[in-house]
């Protein structure tokens, strides 16, 4: 992936931009952007725990969800510029508070300074996890990169359909791409392996976010994960689906009804999935959405 910034195709968009001079879809240079590094206590209980996970959000996105919960870095661009060896410094920062594992959030932009800041952390003695928190809208070729680097990958699988994913996300072909990212990450850690307390150590865990009115499309998505992946993943299955503002589709205002959930539910029962997470609380609340505040980044740089 030598220089690959000058002509990125880091992920499904292509843009074949040079990001030294200019920005893609992304909106992102070739500097790494961050605009929070915290203990979060809000994902699946192998990865929060008592111990919480480290998360570190980066700036941009190359999804184009209307619904998203994090606008404010996905299209805004909230965040400030980091070098390597800051970004090295924040793992490292996070691991000494105790985190149970270092959780990047939309890496894929960045994957390029990840890299190099993951091997400087880790010949410094990072010990903990690497996840990899993804939309999964990405190239096979970036995942490849990525060997023995990461520890658990933690992709979405938003649609089934790929009308959904134009409609919604602006991302078509959307299916195919994710799962062929899927897979890859799949090949790299195929077995999933929990430490003593219960912590996530290697493997895949799929998030699936329902949306209002497309429970067949969920289904589908179940469906195709237990037919290909069985129990040698975790799927969970998310109801946390908050509404943001008022959308132009009349379906999106609405949350996720209680039943629907727990038909999902039942029907994945049915198919034979044992291995997932589900959300039985009421998780559809702003209250969960990160404050962004460049909490833990520091000693920037312009």
């Amino acid at each position: 992936m030598k220089n690959v910034l000058k002509k990125c195709n880091l992920c499904a968009r292509n843009c074949q931009v040079n990001r030294y001079q200019e920005v893609g879809y992304c909106k992102q240079t070739n500097k790494i952007r961050i605009a929070k590094a915290a203990i979060t206590y809000f994902e699946e209980p192998c990865i929060s725990g008592k111990r919480g996970s480290g998360t570190i959000f980066f700036s941009g996105c190359n999804m184009g969800c209307i619904f998203c919960q994090n606008r404010e870095i996905s299209t805004q661009n909230f965040g400030v510029n980091v070098t390597i060896k800051r970004l090295a410094e924040i793992m490292l920062e996070l691991e000494a508070k105790g985190a149970s594992n270092i959780n990047l959030v939309t890496p894929t932009m960045h994957v390029v300074g990840i890299k190099k800041a993951l091997k400087l952390a880790k010949q410094k003695g990072l010990k903990i996890p690497i996840i990899y928190n993804t939309s999964s809208y990405e190239t096979k070729e970036t995942i490849q990169s990525l060997a023995s680097l990461i520890d658990v990958y933690l992709p979405d699988l938003k649609y089934f359909n790929d009308s959904y994913a134009i409609k919604y996300s602006n991302a078509k072909n959307y299916f195919q791409i994710a799962t062929t990212a899927i897979m890859e990450m799949y090949k790299q850690v195929p077995k999933v392996e929990f430490d003593q307390n219960g912590y996530i150590k290697k493997g895949v865990i799929i998030r699936h976010l329902m949306l209002p009115t497309l429970k067949n499309d969920t289904k589908k998505i179940l469906e195709y994960l237990y037919n290909t992946y069985h129990d040698n993943v975790y799927i969970s299955i998310m109801n946390q689906y908050t509404v943001m503002d008022k959308f132009e589709y009349e379906e999106l205002n609405h949350g996720i009804k209680k039943r629907d959930y727990e038909e999902i539910i039942d029907y994945a029962l049915s198919l034979g999935i044992t291995n997932a997470f589900c959300q039985l609380d009421d998780t559809s609340s702003k209250k969960f959405i990160p404050k962004f505040d460049l909490n833990g980044v520091k000693k920037t740089y312009r």
